[in-house]
């Protein structure tokens, strides 16, 4: 993302959902119950709050979102030599230097840290990014980071496409017809070959196991982003992507029974997963949140479904987000909400600021509309 393209939306809105316990830990069968609302005259304090994308920030960036009332950035090292895998207290200290000054929390790193030694599953590679990923924790919280998040994927964005929006903006989109098609016409990758379920999840596995210990040990959060690849059932060029549906995701969190481990969720690609998100996302972030396995919101919506979709703008989605920040709010969620893929448009000559001005204030709308909903 551009270092000028920062934060996110929300909405307002007035629908309590909340969370029926499920089956098992894995099912996906069960249904939304009636929130318990707190009692007359108690005020349940709101936790959750706007944060903005700043992996690459300068002075005047840090001033113009404060305008928009954030408090709080995701924010990323710039480390000097790019083969080296371990930043330098210094470099720690730099990443907070300008917040610092200007009374900004960073309340979630991004990894610098390489993955691909470990979904290849290969030794030594995948050992040494680990050993790394465990000395950017002990880095972290000797910083005084609360949170890092990470991307485990191989497929990156599957996109084939775009569709045209509102007056002259436009979308990427996808369309599962051509993603095959796609798929079948560009064959294996060859750095990875065929990676199956099984195969994708012993390599998650293996990374969890030796690193959720650090997070515990630490106190650091440690924040995955789903697969943004919504893919045919037979995969895609001989990749089946596991972090790509909800029961992937539940499954995901629950490798590491730990408070430190969680996911960095993209309330977007969470609607790409669903055949009609408009409802269907409701169970999954009801049951996330109220696991306390959300650690950092992405917030963007999308029109359409699995099989094709367009990421739009919060309000013109599929998905009403504003009911989502309640159902965030209703299970104690803690972290930010912060922007995701700007949308595109011709005529903008504020290099997409007048979009995150319209997605921030939308966020706090939604955030005031809960408090009220939940102390009515």
């Amino acid at each position: 993302m551009d270092r000028r393209e920062f934060l996110t939306t929300s909405g307002a809105g007035v629908v309590a959902a909340a969370a029926g316990a499920l089956d098992g830990p894995l099912s996906g069968s069960t249904t939304l119950e009636a929130q318990t609302r707190p009692a007359a005259g108690r005020r349940k304090p709101l936790l959750l709050q706007i944060g903005s994308n700043a992996n690459a920030y300068d002075e005047d960036d840090l001033i113009r979102i404060q305008r928009f009332g954030v408090k709080s950035i995701i924010a990323g090292i710039q480390i000097a030599d790019p083969q080296r895998m371990k930043a330098t207290p210094e470099e720690f200290a730099r990443l907070r230097e300008l917040p610092d000054k200007h009374g900004i929390k960073i309340g979630v790193m991004t990894s610098y840290v390489p993955v691909q030694g470990i979904l290849k599953g290969k030794s030594p590679d995948r050992d040494r990014e680990i050993e790394a990923w465990q000395n950017m924790i002990r880095g972290a919280a000797a910083a005084g980071l609360p949170c890092v998040k990470y991307l485990m994927s191989i497929l990156g964005n599957v996109r084939t496409g775009r569709d045209p929006g509102r007056a002259d903006t436009s979308h990427t989109s996808s369309n599962l017809k051509l993603v095959k098609e796609q798929s079948d016409r560009l064959g294996v990758i060859p750095e990875y070959g065929i990676v199956t379920r099984d195969m994708y999840w012993e390599r998650l596995t293996y990374f969890l196991e030796r690193v959720v210990p650090v997070a515990n040990e630490y106190k650091v959060r440690i924040a995955n982003h789903p697969n943004d690849s919504i893919v045919p059932d037979e995969g895609y060029r001989g990749v089946f992507p596991v972090l790509s549906t909800p029961d992937g995701l539940k499954r995901y969190v629950t490798i590491q029974d730990s408070p430190y481990h969680g996911l960095n969720l993209c309330l977007g690609v969470l609607s790409e997963m669903m055949a009609n998100p408009k409802e269907d996302i409701f169970e999954p972030l009801t049951w996330l949140s109220a696991r306390k396995k959300v650690f950092n919101i992405h917030f963007r919506n999308i029109k359409g479904n699995r099989n094709h979709y367009a990421e739009v703008a919060p309000d013109e989605g599929e998905a009403d987000f504003t009911r989502a920040v309640l159902v965030l709010a209703e299970n104690g969620y803690d972290g930010h909400i912060t922007p995701d893929h700007n949308v595109q448009a011709a005529g903008d000559n504020t290099g997409g600021q007048a979009y995150w001005g319209f997605v921030y204030g939308y966020i706090a709308a939604s955030i005031r509309a809960a408090e009220r909903q939940m102390n009515s």
